[in-house]
């Protein structure tokens, strides 16, 4: 009962500060800045908040496993491939779904776990969003769309997962990841090459 309400008062935590930041116009999310709390739940109900994760390494991945681009990075098992590299690595891997319902790539929770079996991903959590209000916090745009935050808690990467945006797999062969390439940085404690690029993939489904 007591991590009932503690996940409860999380996220109703989250969904107060949300709407607050967006009502300023601009995206809270900006590389070099503390990252927006937030706290969704995953399939099962239970609440995560990013600051349950405070010193860590955390990626973020927006998702809509409808999405040709999508299909591409988990049907080549890219995705999944460096779900389980980082997390191996001791960095959070957070999935976000912010498909609307009636939306490409919503779906009822009860379905969610049989998804993530199917296609055999590997993230820390998958987390849903269907009112998007984490998502505009954090401006994603695509799907996929990353952002990775860093131990001090700040955006250190946002954009594309890598410099292909095409959903032909066979282009994944040479692709330059930005997504490991940030985390490496981080790990040996160097400047980020590419802090911000351009996202590509399907329109999130608000």
């Amino acid at each position: 009962m007591k991590t009932l309400v503690r996940n409860l008062s999380l996220l109703t935590a989250a969904l107060m500060i949300a709407p607050a930041l967006l009502a300023e116009g601009e995206p809270a999310a900006k590389v070099g800045t503390l990252a927006p709390a937030f706290a969704l739940p995953d399939p099962a109900g239970t609440a995560h908040s990013l600051e349950q994760y405070k010193g860590k390494i955390v990626v973020l991945e927006w998702v809509n496993y409808d999405c040709p681009f999508v299909k591409k990075h988990y049907g080549a098992d890219a995705m999944q491939s460096l779900q389980r590299e980082l997390t191996g690595k001791g960095i959070v891997w957070l999935t976000i779904c912010s498909s609307a319902p009636g939306k490409q790539g919503h779906y009822e929770a009860a379905k969610w776990p049989g998804l993530v079996a199917e296609r055999k991903a590997a993230p820390s959590a998958v987390l849903l969003d269907p009112d998007g209000k984490v998502g505009k916090l954090y401006n994603a745009k695509t799907t996929p769309h990353m952002f990775i935050i860093g131990t001090d808690g700040k955006l250190a990467y946002q954009g594309a997962i890598d410099d292909k945006p095409s959903f032909n797999p066979d282009t994944l062969k040479d692709a330059r990841n930005y997504v490991r390439e940030a985390v490496t940085a981080l790990l040996d404690g160097k400047p980020l090459p590419v802090a911000e690029t351009q996202a590509y993939g399907c329109s999130v489904k608000y």
